[in-house]
């Protein structure tokens, strides 16, 4: 070939790959943390508190096991923060899980994440904002539905539209979160008075009940792992991620306390019980019918931002997908215009509709969910663990990046607490947690297809 043709070709590939795009390192750390605070403050808290009250034998256990959950959070961030700093990536789990275990277990992971953990959360969040939002202006029989649907295509519009107009929306929805739970967990405290009561013991055993209490309450903490899909475009990623992780932890942690002593305030522990709507139950009995209205509205919002950001770093892992297949090379497309992975957010996005269509008329309760997805959730969050470890011995002449303290203390801690809630999430739940485990071993036609003609990583 002439040395001209070879130039023409080299710059017509650069250009290409120009084209293509890839991630900027354009978020802030403000940015990580009120994604992370808008993914974890979402509808959990409105309504795990209530089941957690039902396993629990009295006020002070309530509350001890909100505090745990936070230290078992705060764990779990510690390892993040080191996996994140060490290997900032698009791909986050995903990446980690490649490069310590192998391609199959990360594309058995790609699979549980598309089809039962992300797109399920996106389709579960949507019919929450749909049926308050129905509430407060009904559509009809398929009003619920609607809105949800409504809901994705329009957060979809947004983060094609910019990455900055989709951060800066989660900015504000994250303020409008914190404030309204705030106001809640400040005016329990100040104005409730609930009976003293005696309560009487939880059923069931003593371990099936903490199992149960523990995997509801770390799901209500659940989603403070997504911040390892924005490590690719987190500025200054070695120095940002812990300050993220460790911030956005503290302030939850705190937060979820003071709204629960709140609900216990008002409501009291057998008033939580039998209450399935227990912030719209603690604001009408310090305020009136009326308050439902606001409960709501703080709902929608809560739900949004969940959606908002779930869509945001939900779509890193397809791109990452997409950037090893071949079979899927079309959403592995980064634009520069917006910095965002266009397709990978349509394909996602897409998956979280059909679901939303599935949903509608054979949608299942909110702790059904929580059995379909927490087995599938904590087993690879385990992996995680483990490839922790093995990360740190192979590649332990790395520096300049944060350490997790007490090592090894703190990631095997985080380990023991993965494999007993994945043991609790099988052992104290019910069929539907088969059914994820089920769509789970379905995904090794997955593995097949993706080891067959992968890029190298």
């Amino acid at each position: 070939m002439k040395p001209l043709a070879i130039a023409r070709d080299s710059a017509v590939a650069a250009g290409a790959v120009r084209a293509q795009g890839a991630p900027k390192p354009s978020l802030s750390a403000l940015d990580g943390i009120a994604m992370l605070i808008g993914i974890v403050v979402g509808i959990g808290i409105f309504r795990t508190p209530q089941i957690v009250a039902l396993n629990v034998s009295s006020e002070w256990a309530f509350v001890g096991f909100w505090v745990i959950g936070g230290a078992i959070t705060l764990i779990g961030a510690f390892v993040y923060a080191e996996l994140g700093s060490a290997y900032p990536h698009a791909g986050g789990e995903y990446h980690y899980l490649r490069r310590a275990l192998g391609r199959p277990v990360a594309l058995l992971f790609a699979w549980a994440r598309l089809t039962v953990i992300q797109t399920g959360a996106i389709a579960a969040v949507a019919f929450v904002f749909g049926d308050y939002a129905h509430g407060i202006l009904p559509l009809g029989p398929w009003g619920p539905a609607l809105y949800a649907a409504g809901a994705i295509l329009l957060f979809t519009a947004i983060n094609l539209t910019s990455s900055r107009q989709s951060r800066t929306l989660q900015l504000v929805f994250t303020i409008l979160t914190l404030l309204a739970v705030l106001a809640i967990a400040g005016f329990g405290l100040a104005l409730g008075s609930a009976p003293a009561e005696a309560t009487t013991g939880s059923a069931g055993s003593a371990s099936g009940a903490f199992g149960l209490a523990m995997v509801l309450i770390l799901l209500t903490y659940g989603g403070w792992n997504e911040v390892a899909y924005l490590s690719g475009e987190m500025k200054d990623a070695r120095r940002n991620m812990p300050r993220v992780l460790v911030a956005s932890v503290a302030v939850i942690t705190g937060l979820y306390f003071l709204v629960n002593l709140a609900y216990l305030s008002v409501l009291g522990l057998d008033g939580l019980r039998a209450s399935d709507v227990v912030a719209a139950d603690t604001l009408q009995r310090l305020f009136g019918p009326g308050a439902a209205l606001a409960v709501a509205l703080l709902v929608c919002f809560a739900a949004l931002s969940t959606m908002n950001a779930t869509i945001f770093t939900g779509a890193r892992l397809y791109y990452s997908l997409g950037r090893e297949l071949p079979l899927l090379g079309r959403i592995g497309l980064w634009e520069e215009r917006s910095n965002m992975p266009v397709n990978a957010i349509l394909a996602q996005s897409g998956i979280a509709l059909a679901l939303v269509l599935f949903g509608a008329s054979t949608r299942v309760g909110f702790q059904a969910m929580v059995e379909y997805t927490a087995p599938v959730f904590w087993l690879f969050l385990l992996l995680v663990g483990a490839s922790f470890f093995i990360l740190r011995r192979r590649e332990s002449g790395q520096a300049g990046h944060f350490r997790a303290p007490l090592y090894p203390l703190t990631p095997a801690l985080f380990c023991l607490t993965c494999a007993y809630l994945l043991y609790a999430s099988i052992a104290y739940t019910g069929y539907g947690a088969l059914v994820g485990v089920g769509v789970l071993l379905a995904g090794a036609p997955f593995i097949w297809l993706g080891r067959a003609g992968a890029r190298p990583a």
